[in-house]
């Protein structure tokens, strides 16, 4: 597959995840899942990145830690990119860490999916309504698998 199916594929895969019930540390599609195994499992079900399992993870560091352990995660497999394209990470500062994130599905106006734990499981959500996620005081960053274009 080149980028752009890829891209696709990616998508595609989180898509199937709609409605999966929010659970903490569970990545299971139906069942349960949260935001970060959700990034796992597509890229990784899609062999787009090699397995990696970063649980077990508490469900409240974010509040009590200034370490970027979520962060990390995406730093160590993806690079940071200005202009998000369908496929790529977004990722939430929550607390006191990125400790939020999704799969970016649209550009214009950029719209993620993710397992989001006020609404009880994994949506689709357009970012300019949802003021949890445009909090001016929540940073947002966005990442990508693949390498960015030189000019």
């Amino acid at each position: 597959m080149n980028e752009n199916e890829q891209r696709g594929a990616v998508v595609a895969e989180a898509r199937k995840w709609m409605l999966t019930p929010y659970r903490h540390g569970a990545d299971i599609r139906g069942v349960g899942v949260d935001c970060g195994m959700l990034i796992v499992r597509v890229f990784v079900d899609l062999g787009l990145i090699p397995p990696f399992d970063p649980r077990p993870y508490d469900p409240d560091w974010m509040i009590h830690r200034e370490d970027e352990k979520y962060l990390s995660f995406f730093t160590q497999r993806c690079a940071p990119v200005q202009k998000p394209r369908p496929g790529d990470i977004a990722l939430f500062r929550y607390g006191r860490s990125y400790s939020h994130g999704g799969i970016v599905t649209r550009i214009d106006p950029i719209a993620i999916i993710h397992a989001y734990h006020d609404a009880g499981c994994v949506i689709e959500d357009q970012l300019t309504q949802n003021p949890a996620l445009t909090d001016p005081r929540r940073k947002l960053a966005y990442f990508s698998i693949w390498p960015t274009p030189r000019n």
